[in-house]
């Protein structure tokens, strides 16, 4: 559909509708199909066989891979991830013979968040920034900023850094990530990246 002129690509098997706010640097893979009233910032990468509904709001960077489907009231803020065939749900308690059609949940994927293959998302809540959903995982509540949860139903089994490392608390509640090297404060359940 686009060569590119408009701002961002879209391969010639996806679908465009009109309506939609995407911006320059944003590339729209195989058989993908993105609705009216969307927002995609700057430099997303939508993979092969994805969905966007109406009112989806991806922030800059998303990276989208395939077979996704993103209903409406999710919003992804900036550097999100979202693996492999993982799933955002919209309702809460559906059925096929009540109609609730607009009735939607919100669900808000802060910046840098990372949801893995196949993971599931229950609507309603809230991934905290940094957070990282492990494969195959099923989250059924909010998820604090850089913690790690695993499981069905999710739960957290640690902490990560925004390069997505491990880590390891000491008694003092320090760690520091091994591949940026910078150091994170662990403190009422609470972790923080400490500025330097």
């Amino acid at each position: 559909m686009s060569d590119g002129s408009n701002g961002y690509f879209a391969h010639e098997s996806a679908i465009v509708d009109e309506g939609c706010d995407i911006r320059p640097g944003t590339k729209i893979w195989h058989f993908s199909h993105v609705m009216p009233d969307c927002v995609l910032e700057e430099g997303c990468n939508i993979g092969q066989n994805v969905f966007i509904a109406s009112g989806v709001r991806l922030g800059k960077n998303v990276k989208v891979q395939n077979n996704v489907s993103i209903y409406t009231g999710v919003i992804c803020e900036d550097d999100v991830f979202l693996g492999p065939s993982m799933v955002f749900t919209n309702v809460g308690n559906p059925r096929s013979g009540v109609n609730r059609r607009g009735q939607y949940d919100k669900t808000l994927v802060k910046k840098g968040a990372t949801i893995g293959a196949n993971a599931t998302i229950v609507c309603g809540h809230e991934i905290g920034e940094f957070a990282f959903i492990g494969a195959g995982a099923v989250v059924t509540k909010d998820v604090a900023p850089y913690a790690l949860v695993v499981g069905n139903p999710a739960k957290q089994i640690g902490w990560m850094s925004e390069y997505g490392q491990r880590l390891h608390f000491n008694e003092a509640g320090l760690a520091i990530c091994p591949e940026s090297n910078e150091q994170y404060h662990l403190a009422n359940g609470q972790v923080k990246k400490v500025r330097t």
